[in-house]
């Protein structure tokens, strides 16, 4: 089954385009990557997939759904689950509240559903926060409860918008084993992130962005067999 296809989509802000004819496809329980220097369209098509860009060409199809004049949170509520650049979780909520305004009975999904416990297991270090605000914990911390809070969804797909951007490595790598233990699970994820050795150990498929243009695709072995991807398109 094929969780969401974006066609030639392009769209951008106001007169000015960012993505131009931008394609990719995630099939259920993938792990797909979109990669790209700052500022080549990847949260562009992010928003564009949570329905808060209008296309200006193309379609998107979420769930063989190719309605696209869907709100965005009728479209989190068919079941993508987002954990967007610069988290936004809600400072003057504990971690507790922030995990469970956010939950949502799963609907019509194989396998064990999320819930606050299952949660606080993957993620330790919560339950030894659970009663601080959002705004007292690390960064690392915020990272960890952006992507509880949108597990709790119950997501048939998980996006995630820069999922260790300013991290220290340690934080990272307990992220990145996290994704790894959600892969595992049958989870289908579509990534950004700029680490090419985690992301080539984790991901089926690579796209990565130039200019809101798809330059190429491919999946890990083909990644790492082409060292001067990283420089050209990659590298800072």
């Amino acid at each position: 089954m094929t969780m969401l296809d974006l066609h030639n989509i392009e769209t951008g802000y106001g007169a000015g385009k960012v993505l131009f004819g931008v394609s990719l496809s995630v099939t259920a329980g993938a792990c797909v990557s979109l990669m790209g220097r700052n500022g080549m369209g990847k949260t562009t098509t992010v928003r564009a997939i949570m329905g808060q860009l209008p296309l200006t060409s193309g379609r998107i199809s979420r769930f063989g759904d190719d309605q696209d004049d869907r709100s965005s949170f009728e479209i989190a509520r068919a079941g993508i689950g987002l954990v967007p650049e610069g988290r936004q979780i809600f400072s003057n909520l504990t971690v507790r509240e922030n995990l469970q305004t956010f939950y949502r009975m799963p609907a019509g999904q194989t396998g064990a559903a999320w819930h606050l416990d299952r949660v606080l297991a993957l993620f330790p270090r919560l339950s030894e926060r659970l009663e601080h605000a959002g705004n007292h914990l690390s960064g690392g911390e915020q990272q960890m409860l952006a992507i509880g809070r949108a597990l709790m969804t119950n997501p048939k797909l998980l996006i995630l918008d820069e999922a260790t951007q300013g991290l220290a490595p340690i934080i990272r790598q307990q992220i990145w084993d996290c994704l790894n233990q959600l892969k595992q699970d049958g989870q289908s994820i579509l990534i950004i992130d700029k680490n090419v050795d985690a992301i080539a150990k984790l991901a089926d498929h690579i796209y990565i962005l130039d200019k809101g243009r798809v330059v190429w695709h491919g999946d890990s072995d083909a990644l790492l067999a082409t060292p001067d991807l990283k420089s050209r398109y990659l590298g800072v």
